[in-house]
């Protein structure tokens, strides 16, 4: 198993270049049955980490290109008149195993919102029925950074379906000389295998939610959680859905380095990635989200 996801992350990284750690939180996301968000600047690559993630699990992919005119009905689907006389339902894009909300924040909340209960539920409610959607249901959405025109923020209730945020960022000189010397990245991802396939995937989510974490690193995990909501240049703290990321991100960090437990260094791993979203800075504050993480990450360890 464990030799299985060193050939995923092999595999990937021929593809993303010089981004090993990323990719591991990336994968880890997945392994934790969490959402991803990725914010950062057009052409680092945001787009192919969604398609290679896809192909290397050998999962089903949609991708849904959110512009300002998008309606909730372009992801989710309608019912459509048939000649037979009656309604038949249409499914969306959101019928998918993995599904790529491109640069998320071009559309208006009200389209945004239509993910929440895909996300939260892994299902939808349209038309007063209930529809489950294809497991295992992963949303990786990218997202481009605010100042940039024709973009809206996320809600924090948005915000907060996603278990990380990542940013990509530049490659370093080598990578970006390998990346411009190869052959085009879309041949590149064509020819990558599947690893694993969507059972296999969900066998080793059951792996991840079963590594052990001891009482005091729950002890750690609390005491991170008390601190944010103490903080005087924090709005609101972590919340108990907050330290649930923090554990199953950490369990499946944990996975990745081939251990059947939660160390320290598998919460500090993973803590920028799912917190640094969810905290929101008091107005007039000189602290910055990225600030208070620092301090996190020099909590004492009970």
């Amino acid at each position: 198993m464990t030799h299985t996801l060193d050939q995923v992350l092999e595999q990937a990284s021929t593809v993303i270049l010089g981004k090993t750690h990323e990719l591991r939180l990336s994968l880890a996301c997945v392994l934790a049955r969490g959402h991803l968000l990725i914010e950062d600047l057009p052409g680092v690559g945001k787009t192919t980490l969604a398609h290679t993630l896809a192909k290397v699990l050998g999962l089903e992919f949609n991708r849904i290109q959110f512009t300002s005119d998008m309606l909730p009905a372009d992801i989710l689907g309608t019912s459509i008149y048939e000649n037979s006389g009656q309604f038949r339902f249409h499914p969306g894009p959101i019928f998918s195993q993995v599904v790529l909300a491109d640069e998320i924040n071009r559309a208006m909340p009200k389209s945004q919102s239509a993910l929440l209960e895909a996300m939260e539920e892994g299902q939808i409610t349209i038309e007063g029925e209930t529809r489950p959607l294809p497991q295992p249901f992963f949303v990786l959405a990218t997202q481009n950074p605010l100042d940039q025109i024709g973009t809206y923020p996320l809600p924090e209730s948005q915000l907060d379906r996603f278990l990380m945020r990542i940013e990509l960022g530049y490659p370093d000189a080598l990578a970006e000389r390998a990346l411009l010397q190869q052959q085009d990245r879309r041949e590149v991802l064509h020819a990558l295998q599947a690893n694993c396939n969507a059972e296999t995937l969900q066998q080793w989510q059951q792996l991840a939610s079963k590594i052990h974490l001891s009482e005091p690193l729950l002890d750690y995990i609390q005491s991170i959680l008390l601190h944010t909501r103490q903080h005087p240049s924090v709005i609101t703290g972590l919340s108990p859905r907050a330290g649930l990321a923090l554990i199953h991100a950490a369990q499946a960090w944990a996975l990745l380095q081939q251990r059947d437990h939660v160390i320290p260094e598998d919460i500090k791993a993973v803590l920028p990635a799912v917190a640094e979203h969810r905290l929101f800075m008091q107005h007039n504050s000189h602290d910055t989200a990225e600030k208070i993480i620092g301090e996190l990450l020099h909590l004492p360890i009970p």
